[in-house]
């Protein structure tokens, strides 16, 4: 089992960039997939972003396509977001998740094997 820890959020002008990076701990890091989900305030958790343990398969929520990029790093255990072209409606607390299922099991978001505890992202308008 992984554990992961989120880092990079903040506040940020409308419009502006943020990295976020999601660090996992444990030596089969390479047999999960990846992913990132977002919950606004007064929300439901949404799916954002997720790739297969080889970073050849991507998938992104519609509203982020062309924005967010999704990336990992096998070799060090991270999994990034990097978001662009930030909106106010992007402002939320955004998860790392981790499944041995792979990508299409994470864009469900059931049942997942692993979460992170959150990092808040602040979009200005």
């Amino acid at each position: 089992q992984v554990q992961l820890v989120e880092s990079g959020g903040g506040l940020v002008q409308a419009g502006g960039s943020l990295r976020l990076s999601c660090a996992a701990s444990g030596r089969t890091f390479s047999s999960y997939g990846m992913g990132w989900f977002r919950q606004a305030r007064g929300k439901d958790r949404e799916f954002v972003a997720a790739i297969a343990w080889s970073g050849g398969i991507k998938y992104y929520r519609e509203s982020v396509k062309g924005r967010f990029a999704i990336s990992r790093d096998n070799a060090k255990n991270t999994v990034d977001l990097q978001m662009n072209s930030l909106k106010p409606e992007d402002t939320a607390v955004y998860y790392c998740a981790a499944d041995r299922r792979g990508p299409v099991a994470i864009r469900m978001g059931n049942n997942l094997d692993a979460w992170g505890q959150g990092t808040l992202v602040t979009v200005s308008s």
